[in-house]
């Protein structure tokens, strides 16, 4: 989607919001011993409070209101019976529709106590989320953001799931322009024009490279090789003056 006018940008501004203050609010929920079913259920309560409904769940049929994946799970994990324990390292990626506009968010939580290596890996995700949102501004090449992120994760010593990309949103939950590396990709070609509505979500690794399905399952990705990972997202306009982050809590 391209912003056209105030009206569309109020929209995406109040659904922004909305996907992440519930986003905090299930961070902050979290706690060992609740079961992802429940923290979901927080979830979906919030959404349906504000008068949004789920986009996975309404676009694909996802079964669940938000995507939470635990430990080995890179992405899309089944809210389910799974209890969250201590040391575990959660990822909660919350998108959702109001008003014919979608916005998405994710962040990892290391649920106390955690290594040290833990804790880094999610301080560096939210880095990494950063050096690629510095990269955003009308005219700029889509690429920059990628090659930002690339540099960030090679001098630090980590690695970049590496089918697991950004996306165009606003009118839908996936749209063009698709398939946007948050890694260096020397393919792309593509600038950013004013109004530009997108994802940036950086999969930082210590050792994956690549996300798989594993048995019958066919949402929950596992990182291959199996290593500790995170995500962090945010929605943005690329504007003239760089990134509007339309997902930050109210």
């Amino acid at each position: 989607m391209t912003v056209t006018n105030d009206e569309e940008l109020q929209g995406l501004r109040e659904i922004g919001r909305i996907v992440a203050d519930t986003l905090a609010a299930m961070g902050k929920a979290l706690e060992p011993g609740m079961t992802t079913a429940e923290l979901d259920a927080i979830g979906r309560a919030l959404l349906e409070r504000a008068g949004a409904c789920s986009a996975p769940e309404s676009a694909y049929g996802f079964p669940g209101a938000t995507c939470i994946s635990v430990n080995e799970e890179v992405a899309h994990g089944i809210p389910g019976s799974r209890r969250i324990a201590a040391g575990d390292l959660v990822n909660i990626d919350v998108s959702a529709e109001k008003g014919g506009y979608f916005s998405d968010t994710g962040a990892s939580f290391a649920v106390p106590p955690v290594a040290r290596r833990t804790e880094r890996l999610c301080r560096d995700g939210r880095r990494a989320l950063w050096a690629g949102l510095g990269q955003v501004g009308a005219g700029k090449p889509l690429a920059g953001i990628g090659a930002a992120i690339g540099r960030f994760a090679q001098k630090n010593g980590y690695t970049l799931v590496r089918n697991l990309a950004s996306h165009g949103v606003g009118r839908s939950l996936h749209e063009e322009p698709t398939e946007l590396a948050t890694w260096h990709d020397r393919s792309e070609r593509r600038t950013m024009e004013a109004g530009l509505v997108f994802t940036v979500e950086p999969f930082l690794s210590l050792g994956a490279e690549w996300a798989e399905h594993e048995g019958d399952d066919r949402w929950t990705l596992y990182g291959e090789p199996r290593a500790p990972t995170v995500q962090y997202e945010h929605t943005v306009v690329a504007t003239r003056n760089g990134p509007l982050v339309l997902t930050l809590p109210g």
